[in-house]
């Protein structure tokens, strides 16, 4: 009988054992493969963006490169994930992350009510908008009531062309942003009203001595865009983002890309 106990007893130990192990392996591959963040591939975060919009996203030697990317990347490492950029053509991209192709849109979407409707966004991970900009020593204009009686250059057909309407009476269009930079550079107009990033790559790419004045005529929230209801992931994003900016990790990315922080309006 003595005997029989301490075989029942013996086995008890090892079932035991045997449960305690398999707990702890289906508890390390919950955490392993992130399922309570609801991403597409175990352990990492998948981003989208067109890959056609340098310097903030776009492909050099085939491989993804780009203000965006860097940001995402710093991203997952915060959270703890590998990243994995991939692209997808901007019309589409949001159907695509509805259909769960990718966890999140990290490709200089600006959140906007209508997009709001479907998808849910992040804390804005830059700013952007309309944005004056002037020749390097020009001084005599520092703000948008400056501009009076003044030839301002605008890309035709935009937004920004009916801004410069109402700040002057001598708009000229051109067929492109650069062009109107250009021009602004030689002396040939007094502004530019244009979206800050696009003057701000220019002037660094292109060598332009311009620069920007005043505060942003208009305000655009560029932001991370994930699934609707998928509350755990944005608020870990949100946590990256703010540490980034924190530590001093955002504005040396920024620099990197723009030689400027452009979080700051």
């Amino acid at each position: 009988m003595k005997k029989f106990v301490f075989l029942l007893a013996a086995m008890m130990l090892i079932l035991s054992a045997c449960g305690t192990e398999k707990s702890d392996g289906a508890e390390k591959t919950t955490k392993a493969n992130g399922s309570k963040l609801e991403l597409v591939k175990d352990g990492a975060l998948t981003f989208s963006m067109t890959g056609q919009y340098p310097p903030l996203n776009f492909k050099k030697d085939g491989k993804l490169t780009g203000f965006d990317v860097e940001i995402g990347t710093e991203i997952a490492k915060r959270i703890g994930l590998e990243a994995n950029p991939v692209t997808n053509p901007w019309e589409t991209i949001i159907q695509g992350l509805k259909a769960k192709k990718y966890d999140a849109i990290i490709g200089s979407m600006t959140a906007t009510p209508e997009r709001d409707k479907q998808v849910d966004f992040t804390n804005p991970y830059y700013l952007s908008g309309a944005q004056i900009f002037v020749a390097e020593g020009n001084s005599d204009i520092q703000s948008k009531e400056d501009l009076k009686g003044k030839k301002i250059g605008v890309i035709q057909a935009s937004t920004w062309k009916d801004m410069a309407e109402e700040l002057s009476d001598q708009v000229k269009g051109y067929p492109t942003d650069v062009n109107a930079l250009q021009d602004l550079a030689l002396g040939r107009l007094d502004a530019v009203i244009t979206d800050k990033i696009v003057g701000v790559s220019a002037k660094n790419e292109k060598g332009l001595k311009i620069k920007e004045i005043g505060d942003l005529l208009n305000e655009d929230r560029v932001s991370v865009a994930i699934a609707e209801g998928n509350k755990k992931l944005a608020d870990k994003i949100n946590k990256a983002i703010q540490s980034m900016i924190d530590d001093g990790t955002y504005e040396k990315i920024s620099m990197k890309w723009f030689n400027t922080n452009i979080m700051k309006k």
